[in-house]
């Protein structure tokens, strides 16, 4: 399958080394919103235009695929609706190095790292990124959106909610849950749960922030590309 990456940033970097490994889909490029780079090469793959270049590509170059390397939660969640909307496929960047048990339920738009540990039956969603090195323990489940950050470690029946983002070095204790949009800072160790929408850092983990306003979660949850946020909430998203 010929195959195009969605974003051409550090993400992006990563997501190409781990499609050509895979040796499996033909990677044709990348695309980007940034026009400073559109026409140009990175890592030796052009960037072909912004999201609009897809349905060129499809019809020129025969392009059936797509990955959307994003880091961002919420914008990889919208992009990959926008993919799909325009009629590719979303595949799954899965490192040869990453170890899958062999009853893990997996998405789509999926990216797994290099040295990344999924044990069994875990369920991980669509768009999720488990980054180099992360450990998702037996039983867990990451939902959609969500990021687990390099050298992460989840233990098991482990509950991370859709655009949860679990910070480098982190450590969740088992059988808790990760509510949706929170954030967990790096190496933290997290020993209860945490509520939506707020965030946690220390050892122990402990709440500095969180989002009261329904208002203001409801935007967060609407897809970029329909709602358009509020500048208070644009800023905390950064």
């Amino acid at each position: 399958m010929k195959c195009v990456i969605v974003g051409a940033g550090g993400h992006g970097r990563v997501v190409l080394d781990i499609l050509l490994r895979m040796e499996r889909y033909d990677v044709v490029g990348f695309v980007d919103s940034n026009t400073d780079i559109i026409g140009r090469r990175v890592d030796g793959q052009p960037v072909h235009g912004d999201l609009t270049a897809i349905p060129r590509l499809r019809d020129t170059l025969g392009v059936e695929g797509a990955v959307v390397a994003i880091g961002d939660n919420g914008a990889r969640r919208n992009f990959a609706d926008r993919v799909e909307q325009i009629g590719l496929t979303l595949v799954n960047a899965i490192h040869p190095s990453a170890n899958l048990a062999r009853n893990v339920t997996l998405g789509s738009n999926l990216v797994i790292a290099a040295g990344a540990l999924v044990c069994a039956h875990c369920q991980i969603g669509d768009s999720a990124i488990l980054n180099t090195g992360s450990i998702i323990d037996h039983e867990s489940m990451v939902g959609t959106a969500s990021h687990i950050c390099p050298g992460a470690r989840l233990a098991g029946r482990v509950t991370v909610e859709s655009g949860a983002f679990v910070g480098i070095g982190a450590t969740v204790i088992q059988n808790l849950r990760i509510g949706c949009e929170a954030v967990i800072g790096a190496g933290a160790v997290v020993i209860q749960d945490v509520a939506p929408m707020s965030t946690v850092v220390g050892v122990p983990a402990r709440e500095i922030k969180r989002t009261e306003d329904p208002d203001e979660f409801t935007r967060w949850m609407l897809p970029e590309f329909v709602c358009q946020p509020t500048a208070t909430a644009a800023g905390q998203r950064g």
